[in-house]
């Protein structure tokens, strides 16, 4: 369906509220459903099952669909993506399936990382994370494997609390825009930008490739020569270190 024919649609479906326009719109934008539930899936890995995913995220864009002002001049699919997003994750909370022991593993890493970055003033390499943990270096990059559902709640949580403003939905946040007022690609770019500072070269290279080139974690696996799981772990790590910057607009990445 061209823009023309989506604008149609979505006219009619906003006099009418039509049963049979909505389930149109539904099918329009399921391709979105999965983009957003691929992005998380990243990060969940084989806890989830991608169709799982999927299911929860119909659910969103039902929601998106239903509470989609069209005369406001936003464009659906990023406001559609939040909605998505934040219906998978709820479900996911509900579910609570994150062991306790990964929980554990994420604490020591983050209490680890805290430690040498105030010792140090920089960023904690793994190696040194490695060292102050007692364990190997291979060891360590298990657990940042093991560990990246806990990093994506967390980051999650983050960008629902931070400065302890309130979630940030459609009711409305007093201190920052809503989501549907920061959706121009160039504006987030240009966050990107001053955050991207906080990296270390291969990080970096992650952000860039994923974000502004556009490429699969499998290409970008190709370009830096190491594993799909490394290119994941580095995405977490620069997202984690990314958050203080980017604070409520980070869901937009993730």
């Amino acid at each position: 369906m061209d823009e023309a024919a989506r604008a149609k649609l979505w006219q009619e479906y906003s006099k009418t509220r039509k049963s049979t326009l909505r389930d149109q719109l539904i099918i329009e934008y399921s391709q979105l459903v999965k983009l957003v539930a691929g992005r998380l899936s990243m990060y969940l890995g084989y806890n989830v099952e991608y169709d799982d995913l999927c299911g929860y995220g119909v659910f969103g864009l039902i929601d998106a669909i239903d509470k989609f002002d069209y005369n406001k001049n936003v464009k659906f699919e990023t406001y559609a993506s939040l909605r998505i997003r934040g219906a998978i994750l709820d479900q996911i909370r509900k579910m609570d399936w994150i062991p306790r022991s990964l929980r554990q593993k994420q604490k020591k890493i983050d209490a680890a990382m805290s430690k040498i970055e105030a010792e140090k003033g920089r960023m904690a390499t793994d190696e040194e994370l490695a060292q102050e943990l007692g364990i190997t270096l291979d060891e360590y990059n298990d657990w940042q494997g093991q560990t990246k559902a806990t990093n994506l709640v967390s980051l999650d949580e983050y960008t629902e609390t931070a400065g302890n403003e309130g979630k940030m939905d459609s009711i409305g946040n007093p201190r920052f825009e809503q989501p549907e007022e920061v959706v121009e690609k160039e504006e987030l770019k240009k966050m990107i930008v001053e955050a991207i500072s906080l990296l270390t070269e291969k990080e970096r290279s992650v952000v860039t490739l994923y974000y502004y080139e556009e490429m699969t974690l499998k290409e970008i696996s190709l370009v830096l020569e190491v594993s799909e799981s490394r290119v994941s772990q580095l995405h977490t790590k620069a997202l984690l270190k990314m958050k203080t910057k980017l604070g409520p607009y980070l869901n937009l990445l993730t």
